[in-house]
């Protein structure tokens, strides 16, 4: 059989779509400077779909410092791994700076989130350590599970009752094979924008000898006094064992973290193979990612302007009926009711109609019969976006209500 032939008539769950959402509704086009209007397909549209939470992707500081950088570095220095040549002092500077954000002792600069993510989770376990982790954890995580080759034990969603069951189960095992325990979950679920129990899991640490892993993605910068997330805004910061980040996020960047005691660190440092087997962070990005964890530090203001501009968005789509589910963060699920078609022709409306660009999610990723809308309020956006927007979401929903949307999509309407 040829090894391509099983995908003939059989692209998947999203690529069976492929044909009509191609370029629209996946692998869409916003052109022009990043920030909350952009253009889409020659039109300008108010863009909910940018995860700059504190606008900083357009920062004029940032813009400068990252045009300087490239001037005076070019892209390619340092050359090779950083543990062979591609080590600087720079490096290092915003490890350093990572780590006291975070009130970790150490923290290791990863290249990419993703493959930081897969690669700690591989590195951490062997064949007879065990990991617990929630079920709505992301993909990332998911695939460094699927490397692991001992026991996994899944907790529903933010259940502490089946957290500790599966805990129970997991104990039972590493006893019997001599092996760890190490437990994952996200400081912010990014689609439904609940936060992790963090403070309910690190109370059973007494009673249990594990780890605690956390990807705080979406807390870091936005969650906190100081902006170190999630575990910093439920006190427990201390007793994550292994906080994650990416820079893609509030940093609006490439690259991500992990920060934690210094002997994991060490120990990853010299054994996390998407480190060790790839060239090191490209000098602009790390000059660039010191400013902007710069601004994080001193500009308070940004954050305080980000959660003016969630609280607004979010209790004005709550005052019009929306369902947001159990957000405590920056994200702004809105569930809806719908076939996949519907969805669509929802999307197209508002995109159209409304000019306003927001992310459309469907099965898989969310129950069959689904349809998430997923909003990021960024700092950057104003009031007059979040009324419009507000006001667009109204209008579609009384559509869907009264069964506007259940038609075939009219592709000649787009392309």
């Amino acid at each position: 059989m040829d090894l391509f032939a099983k995908f003939q008539d059989n692209k998947g769950p999203l690529g069976q779509y492929s044909n009509f959402a191609h370029g629209y509704f996946t692998f869409p086009k916003l052109e022009g400077e990043l920030g909350p209007r952009m253009k889409f397909r020659g039109k300008e549209v108010i863009v909910w779909s940018l995860n700059s939470y504190l606008g900083l992707a357009n920062h004029p500081e940032v813009r400068k410092v990252d045009a300087d950088a490239a001037r005076d570095w070019g892209m390619a220095y340092p050359m090779g791994a950083r543990i062979m040549s591609g080590e600087t002092k720079y490096h290092e500077q915003l490890e350093a700076e990572l780590a006291s954000f975070v009130h970790k002792e150490k923290a290791l600069l990863l290249n990419f989130g993703y493959q930081g993510v897969v690669s700690i989770i591989d590195t951490l376990l062997v064949r007879r350590d065990v990991v617990v982790y929630d079920k709505d954890c992301h993909a990332c995580i998911y695939d460094g599970i699927r490397l692991h080759l001992g026991k996994r034990f899944p907790f529903e969603h933010n259940d502490i009752e089946s957290f500790e069951k599966q805990l129970k189960k997991a104990a039972v095992v590493a006893e019997e094979t001599g092996g760890g325990i190490l437990v994952i979950s996200e400081g912010v679920f990014g689609m439904q924008g609940e936060q992790g129990i963090l403070k309910e899991i690190v109370a059973l640490k007494d009673k249990y000898n594990f780890r605690l892993f956390v990807d705080d993605a979406h807390g870091f910068g936005t969650l906190g006094a100081t902006g170190a997330g999630a575990g910093e805004e439920q006190g427990v910061q201390d007793e994550i064992d292994l906080y994650f980040s990416t820079f893609a996020k509030s940093m609006a960047s490439i690259g991500a973290f992990v920060a934690g005691d210094q002997g994991i660190i060490d120990t990853l440092r010299y054994n996390l193979r998407s480190q060790i087997f790839a060239k090191s962070l490209p000098m602009p990005f790390v000059i660039g990612n010191l400013k902007r964890l710069e601004l994080l530090r001193k500009n308070p203001e940004l954050k305080e302007k980000l959660w003016k501009n969630v609280n607004m968005l979010q209790n004005g789509l709550r005052e019009k009926g929306f369902n947001l589910g159990n957000t405590t963060s920056c994200v702004t699920p809105v569930f809806l009711s719908g076939s996949p078609f519907e969805a669509a022709n929802l999307v197209l409306d508002l995109r159209e109609n409304h000019n306003i660009f927001c992310s459309v999610v469907i099965y898989p990723v969310v129950p069959k019969d689904v349809i998430l809308l997923r909003l990021i309020p960024t700092a950057a956006h104003s009031e007059e976006d979040i009324r419009r927007t507000i006001e667009a979401f109204g209008a579609v929903s009384g559509k869907l209500k009264a069964g506007e949307y259940e038609k075939e999509v009219d592709v000649s309407t787009i392309f």
